[in-house]
C-alpha cells in the first residue's frame, strides 16, 4: 500500500501536497492551508505556495522554509525537533505544531484531498499519541484478555464490542489502566491496533459520524486483524527500495524495529518491536509506559536481546529480561560502547527471512488513511462504504 500516486516531479518534493480538482478550489485551499499555519503559529518556519500554478488544477505545497529544515530537520532527522524549538508536546497545540512540521521532513509527499482531511490526519496523530502513552499492558505472548463488561470473544469473529456498549470506551478499558482499574494481556502488535482504532474512531465522531457507526458495527461484528486492519486502516509510506531516513518519524506514527539477531528473534515477540512515535525524541513502552524509550535506548535494548537469550528446562527458548537490562544499562553508561552498537543498529532492516548486515530500522511507516466523508478510505470489512465493490 502506498500513498496516491503522484508524478515523479511532485514526489521528490516532500512535504504536505493538497490535491484540487479545479483552479478554484486550489485557491481555497491555499487559504485555508496558510490559515492553518498561521493558527499553529508556524508561519516562521512553513511556507505555503501553489505548485504548477498555471495548471487547470494545481496543487498547493505546505513546506519547511530552506533554512528551518536544514538547521532543524538535518538528513530528515525529526528526534531533536520539539527540544530545539522548545515546544510542550503535552499540551494539544504544541504536539500539533510537532506533528505538521514532522511532516514537512518526509521526502515523500504526504498527499490529502482538501485541508480538512489534513486537520483530521493531524489529530488522529494527536489522538493516537495521547492514547499511546496512557497505555500499558501484561507482557503475556500466550494469553489475552479484555474488560468482561465491554468485550466478548469467538473464535471466528476475534474479540468483538458488546452491542450497546461504545467501542472508543471499550477500547480505553482494555487498554488504559487508569479507566479499567487493571491491566490486561496482549502482544505489542494488537495494542498497536487498538490504539489506531481508538485514535480514528475518536476523530470519526465529529468528522464522520456515519462512519463511525459502521465501525462500531464492524466490531460488534468481526475484529480486524493483523494483514487485514493493515489493508483496512494503514497507509505505508517509503519502501525497501527508496528507504526513509532512519531517524525521521512523525509523532503518531506506527513503526517496527527488527531483531536482527536471528537467534533470539526466534522467541515468541521478539522478532521486533512495534510501537508508535510519541513524538519528543520518545517511543511509547506498552510494558513501562512510564520509561519511554528514545531512540538510542530502544535500539541498545533490542541489541541486547540477543545476550538474554537461554533455553529453560523444557529446552525452550526464552529472553532473560534481568540480563538484557544489565547489558543496556552498562552499554548506555559507556559512550563508546553505545556508539558502536549504534552504528550497526541504526542501519535499515535487511528483508524478510535474511539475518546479515541489516540494522534494526525499518524502511517505512504507516499512518491512518483518509476519514472524512466523500473521500474516505478505510475500508470496513463487514460495513464497506454504501455502493461500495468491496
Amino acid at each position: 500500500m502506498s500513498f496516491p500516486p503522484a508524478s515523479a516531479a511532485r514526489a521528490q518534493r516532500g512535504g504536505v501536497r493538497i490535491d484540487s480538482t479545479s483552479a478554484a478550489t486550489a485557491a481555497e485551499a491555499l487559504q485555508q492551508a496558510r490559515h492553518v499555519v498561521t493558527a499553529l503559529a508556524l508561519t516562521d518556519w512553513v511556507e505555503v505556495l501553489p505548485e504548477d500554478a498555471g495548471a487547470a488544477a494545481p496543487a498547493v505545497l505546505i513546506q519547511a522554509r530552506p533554512a528551518f529544515a536544514a538547521r532543524y530537520l538535518p538528513g530528515g532527522d525529526t528526534t531533536g525537533l520539539a527540544q530545539a524549538l522548545g515546544l510542550d508536546t503535552h499540551t494539544d497545540a504544541g504536539l500539533d505544531r510537532e506533528i505538521v512540521l514532522a511532516m514537512l521532513a518526509c521526502p515523500v509527499p504526504f498527499t490529502f484531498p482538501d485541508v480538512a482531511e489534513l486537520e483530521s490526519a493531524v489529530r488522529i496523530r494527536r489522538y493516537i499519541v495521547q492514547a499511546a502513552r496512557k497505555t500499558a499492558l501484561a507482557f503475556d505472548t500466550e494469553q489475552a484478555e479484555r474488560p468482561a463488561g465491554y468485550w466478548t470473544y469467538d473464535e471466528a469473529r476475534g474479540f468483538t464490542i458488546l452491542p450497546g456498549q461504545s467501542l472508543v470506551e471499550g477500547l480505553r478499558r482494555a487498554t488504559q489502566p487508569e479507566a479499567s482499574g487493571e491491566l490486561y494481556a496482549f502482544s505489542c502488535y494488537r495494542a498497536t491496533e487498538y490504539v489506531t482504532v481508538l485514535g480514528i474512531a475518536q476523530e470519526l465522531e465529529t468528522a464522520n459520524p456515519e462512519m463511525a457507526r459502521r465501525l462500531q458495527r464492524q466490531w460488534e461484528t468481526r475484529a480486524v486483524m493483523s494483514g487485514r486492519f493493515h489493508e483496512a486502516f494503514l497507509r505505508e509510506y517509503g519502501s525497501l527500495d527508496a528507504p526513509l531516513p532512519p531517524r525521521f518519524y512523525v509523532p503518531g506514527d506506527r513503526l517496527w524495529f527488527r531483531n536482527p539477531d536471528e537467534h533470539s528473534s526466534n522467541v515468541e515477540g521478539y522478532e521486533g518491536s512495534w510501537v508508535f512515535y510519541l513524538g519528543d525524541g520518545l517511543f511509547n513502552n506498552f510494558w513501562k509506559r512510564d520509561q519511554p524509550f528514545t531512540f538510542t535506548a530502544k535500539c541498545v535494548e533490542i541489541y541486547h536481546w540477543r545476550h538474554g537469550a537461554r533455553t529453560d528446562a523444557r529446552g525452550k527458548l526464552f529472553i532473560d529480561e534481568d540480563i538484557v537490562e544489565a547489558r543496556v544499562r552498562e552499554t548506555l553508561a559507556d559512550p563508546d560502547a553505545t556508539a558502536r552498537i549504534l552504528e550497526r543498529m541504526v542501519r535499515i532492516r535487511d528483508p524478510q527471512g535474511v539475518y546479515a548486515e541489516g540494522g534494526c530500522i525499518d524502511a517505512t511507516r504507516e499512518c491512518a488513511r483518509w476519514v472524512r466523508p466523500g473521500h474516505a478510505d478505510v475500508v470496513l470489512p463487514e460495513y464497506p462504504l454504501p455502493g461500495s465493490a468491496d
